[in-house]
C-alpha cells in the first residue's frame, strides 16, 4: 500500500533518495503529485580533476552536453568541486566515498579528459557505454580510441606539441567527437562580494605577477612589472596587483615601491570576484588566465613555453612572446644559457598593447 501511495521517480532529477529533495522541502509535494519532475534517461560522467584553470576551461564541452543530450544528468569529478558550475547535477571530490559510488552507477558516458594516473585507472574501471578520452593499460595512460590520439601524442612529443595547430577547446571536443564551435568558458562569481577599489573612474588593469611554484621559466621579472605600474599610473590607468600567497611578499614590494593598489591575496572564490573588478588582465599561463578568460574580460597573455595555438582568448586579447626565441619548450626551469626570455618582453610593448586593447 506504501508503495501505491508514494510511488517513486528516482529517474527525476530532484531525487536524492538519502534525503527529502528540493521541491518537498519547499512546497511538500510528493513524487506522485510533483510538477517539478524533470526526468532523465542516464548519466554522463565527466573526470576532470585538476588543475583549477584546466578545470575551467573544461566547462565549454557543457554547453555541448547539455545541447545533445538534453535529458542526460550530468556529473563532474575533480578536485576543486567548488569551481564547477552549478548547471552539472552532481559535482564530486575526489575520495573514497566518490570512487565507491561511481564504481556502483552505470554510465552512458564516461569523459575521462586527464592522463593522470589515477583518472585513468577509474575510468577504466567505471561501467559505462561509451568511454572517451584516456583510460589505463599496461598500468599507464592510454587513449581510449583515435578521438583522442591527437591529444596523446601532443602530450608525449615536443616535436608533435610544436606543430599543433589546434587550440584546448578544439581538441577536447574532438575527444568527444565533436567539432569545437565557439563555446565560451561557464564560470560562476559570487555576487554578495563587495569590494571598494579606489580607481576613481580610471580603467582597472589587473597584473597577475605570478605563474605558480613550478613553472619558473614564465616568470616575467620583478623590475618589468615595475615599470609596467609606472606607466600605467602616469596614463591615467590604475594597476592592480593580483595574486595569491606565493606571490604576497613580491606584490607588497612593488605596492611599496610604485603605491599600486594591493589587496592581498584570498580564497579561490573572493579570488574570482577581484578579478571580476577588473577591465584587463596581464598574466601569464595560470589559473588567473583562465578565470579571466571565463569572466570575459580583456586579456594580455604572455607566453613563451607553450604553444599559442591551443590557447583561446575569444578575441577579447592578445599574445606576446618573447622578442629572442625561447628554447625553453615545455621546461618548468629556463634551460637557455645565453639569456632569459621573459626579459624580452618589454614594459612599454605590453603598454601599448593594453592602450590598443582600449583603442586609445
Amino acid at each position: 500500500m506504501l508503495r501505491k501511495k508514494y510511488s517513486i521517480k528516482s529517474d527525476c532529477k530532484f531525487f536524492r533518495g538519502d534525503v527529502p529533495c528540493t521541491p518537498h522541502k519547499k512546497f511538500g509535494v510528493v513524487c506522485s503529485d510533483c510538477n517539478f519532475y524533470i526526468p532523465r534517461e542516464n548519466i554522463i560522467l565527466i573526470i576532470k580533476l585538476g588543475a583549477i584553470g584546466d578545470v575551467i576551461r573544461t566547462t565549454p564541452l557543457l554547453h555541448r552536453i547539455f545541447e545533445e543530450h538534453p535529458k542526460s544528468a550530468v556529473w563532474w569529478l575533480t578536485y576543486t568541486p567548488e569551481i564547477i558550475p552549478s548547471i552539472v547535477d552532481k559535482v564530486l571530490p575526489f575520495n573514497l566515498d566518490s570512487i565507491l559510488l561511481l564504481q556502483q552507477t552505470e554510465f552512458y558516458k564516461v569523459i575521462n579528459l586527464d592522463k593522470d594516473l589515477n583518472a585513468c585507472a577509474l575510468s577504466k574501471s567505471l561501467r559505462a557505454k561509451e568511454k572517451y578520452g584516456f583510460t589505463l593499460e599496461n598500468g599507464k595512460p592510454s587513449p581510449v580510441n583515435e578521438l583522442s590520439f591527437h591529444k596523446f601524442l601532443t602530450g608525449l612529443f615536443d616535436s608533435v606539441n610544436k606543430e599543433n595547430k589546434k587550440s584546448y577547446l578544439e581538441e577536447i571536443f574532438e575527444i568527444v567527437g565533436w567539432k569545437y564551435n565557439g563555446e565560451e568558458y561557464i564560470l560562476e562569481t559570487d555576487n554578495s562580494i563587495r569590494w571598494n577599489i579606489p580607481n576613481n573612474g580610471a580603467p582597472i588593469i589587473g597584473l597577475n605577477v605570478g605563474c605558480g611554484g613550478r613553472w619558473v621559466s614564465r616568470l616575467w621579472p620583478e623590475h618589468n612589472w615595475i615599470e609596467l605600474v609606472k606607466l600605467l599610473q602616469d596614463n591615467n590607468y590604475f594597476p592592480l596587483l593580483l595574486g595569491g600567497e606565493s606571490e604576497n611578499e613580491k606584490n607588497l614590494r612593488i605596492s611599496k615601491i610604485t603605491g599600486a593598489y594591493y589587496p592581498g591575496f584570498f580564497d579561490l572564490k573572493t579570488f574570482i570576484s577581484l578579478v571580476n573588478q577588473c577591465d584587463l588582465v596581464v598574466t601569464a599561463v595560470t589559473m588567473a588566465l583562465h578565470i579571466a578568460i571565463g569572466l570575459k574580460k580583456k586579456v594580455i597573455l604572455f607566453n613563451n613555453i607553450f604553444n599559442r595555438c591551443e590557447f583561446e582568448l575569444f578575441g577579447r586579447g592578445l599574445i606576446i612572446e618573447p622578442e629572442k626565441p625561447c628554447k625553453c619548450f615545455f621546461s618548468p626551469t629556463c634551460t637557455n644559457t645565453e639569456y632569459f626570455c621573459m626579459d624580452y618582453i618589454f614594459p612599454s610593448k605590453v603598454f601599448q598593447e593594453i592602450k590598443n586593447q582600449f583603442n586609445y
